[in-house]
């Protein structure tokens, strides 16, 4: 059976962008350091992502997230799901109104009626292998307030953003239990069992 994991990076201040964050200026000012585990990281932090990639079985996304991968600068054939790693797996994108065009749109489909539905779709499509929703904070917190998500994995970098989309602004009060934790040059890798 498919475990859904929240997974996303984010700064000491808790943010996962910096200040204004789109297309036209990816995940914000001084948002590019979030990665920098993804893109520079050591053996662990390529362990970590290898590992998580492979498990993917599909992903679910936002609509402002989609609109930054799919910008001209964002995924193409040498950058994906994975990063380098550049995986296909079925990538769902809940939104109100799917976009007129889509410049990858062979590897997204569009959910209009919520994170649940889009989790429930993805779940039919992973073939027992995780359904990751890697962001934003928005879609993050409405699984977690939802009670989708069975693990959250938090990918903790070493800056300090000082602005941008906070991951658990507004929130609902909920347990988790930490069952790892992985430190490296560039990040601290946290996964936590959501109770």
């Amino acid at each position: 059976m498919s475990k859904v994991v929240a997974d996303i990076s984010v700064s000491l201040d808790g943010f996962v962008t910096g200040p204004g964050p789109g297309p036209a200026q990816g995940l914000g000012r001084g948002g590019e350091a979030l990665h920098t585990w993804v893109f520079e990281g050591d053996a662990v932090d390529k362990r970590v992502l290898e590992e998580s990639t492979v498990a993917t079985g599909a992903v679910v996304m936002g609509r402002r997230l989609f609109d930054i991968v799919d910008a001209p600068g964002g995924w193409n054939d040498e950058i994906g799901y994975g990063a380098g790693l550049a995986a296909t797996p079925p990538v769902l994108v809940v939104t109100r109104t799917p976009p007129a065009l889509v410049r990858l749109a062979d590897r997204f489909t569009f959910v209009v009626d919520g994170v649940a539905s889009a989790v429930e779709k993805a779940i039919a499509l992973a073939d027992d292998r995780d359904v990751v929703i890697m962001g934003g904070g928005a879609i993050i917190r409405g699984a977690l307030d939802a009670g989708l998500v069975d693990e959250l994995r938090l990918h903790l970098t070493p800056v300090l953003l000082g602005g941008g989309t906070k991951l658990f602004d507004g929130a609902a009060p909920r347990p988790l239990r930490q069952i790892h934790v992985r430190p490296s040059g560039h990040a601290t890798h946290l996964t936590y069992r959501v109770d």
